[in-house]
């Protein structure tokens, strides 16, 4: 990267005018945050109800990739929050003809890393810079702000720090390093959120089974959350659910996974490293999405026949005991 290339330069004081394509639950509150500290957003969503949204935040509203980057002056600087996988690819597909040299790519979805690397690696070849942020937050952010894992060259991450400034909470953004660094440490943070809410979700299932004491699991979220060494934002949330839903008897406990947790037991996998914890919350996922377990069955099945155990009548089936 030579100096030369940002002569045109994005920043206006300490403020930016950046694409943002992608105006979802996230992208919408990042885009909002954003306006809020003064930077000009040019937005686009395949939405055209989320885009007057953005346009009613203060966004300049697009209704192509075309007209958003027409919009912009180059080299300019276009935030992607969109799904990972096959949206982000031909998000970026779609645009990369009309970038020039020295332009910026931010894909702020969660993109597996490999992807990322792949993906800096064939826009540096056509001059456009990418950076790979890992964005935790939910649709908190806009109130409290994101957490941003920055991998990419640094000198482009230097470039856009007033963005990730205005996006984050006080120490909540970092340059973790090279392209694919960022994805790579937010699939890792995914994965221990799975961990941890598996630990929650297990230890409160252990009280609500205690019938003698009738817990009020609302009251205990909200006590471990002083003082206890297992205090976070999660029991916040706990504590939320459990006043609106005391016994959860309005949620189904179907649970599906954005893929991180998988690649992140793939990942422990290739580097021999025994996540058990991470690996076994994934699988309970799987586990919750069963009506009745086929392995489960076969086990009763078994028990039966090798030790006499009785049968119990569910309808118009029989099941094991």
């Amino acid at each position: 990267m030579t100096k030369d290339m940002y002569d045109n330069d994005i920043i206006e004081g300490f403020t930016m005018k950046i694409g943002f394509i992608g105006l979802g639950k996230m992208g919408l509150s990042m885009v909002e945050r954003l306006i809020m500290e003064g930077h000009q957003i040019v937005a686009f969503d395949l939405n055209k109800e989320a885009v007057k949204r953005a346009a009613l935040k203060g966004a300049s509203p697009s209704y192509s990739l075309t007209d958003l980057i027409a919009k912009l002056a180059s080299p300019c600087a276009i935030w992607i929050m969109v799904p990972a996988g096959k949206p982000t690819e031909e998000t970026i597909a779609a645009i990369l003809p009309s970038l020039n040299e020295g332009d910026i790519i931010i894909d702020g979805g969660n993109s597996f890393y490999k992807d990322s690397v792949r993906n800096a690696q064939a826009l540096k070849k056509k001059g456009v810079f990418f950076l790979d942020v890992g964005t935790s937050g939910g649709m908190w952010g806009l109130q409290k702000g994101y957490c941003l894992m920055i991998g990419g060259e640094k000198e482009v991450f230097q470039k856009l720090e007033p963005v990730f400034q205005t996006l984050a909470p006080e120490d909540g953004y970092a340059y973790v390093g090279k392209s694919g660094a960022g994805h790579f440490v937010k699939m890792v943070h995914n994965g221990i959120e799975y961990a941890l809410l598996q630990a929650y979700s297990e230890g409160f299932e252990i009280m609500e089974a205690k019938k003698e004491f009738q817990f009020d699991l609302a009251q205990i979220s909200l006590l471990w959350n002083h003082g206890s060494v297992i205090r976070s934002w999660l029991l916040e949330l706990a504590a939320m659910v459990f006043q609106e839903d005391p016994h959860l008897d309005k949620i189904r406990g179907y649970i599906e996974d954005s893929g991180e947790g998988r690649w992140t037991v793939a990942e422990a996998i290739g580097e021999n490293v025994p996540a058990f914890t991470i690996t076994l919350s994934l699988l309970e996922r799987f586990r919750s999405r069963q009506k009745e377990s086929f392995s489960g069955k076969m086990i009763a099945a078994l028990r039966h026949e090798f030790g006499g155990h009785k049968i119990k009548e569910t309808q118009s089936r029989k099941v094991y005991e």
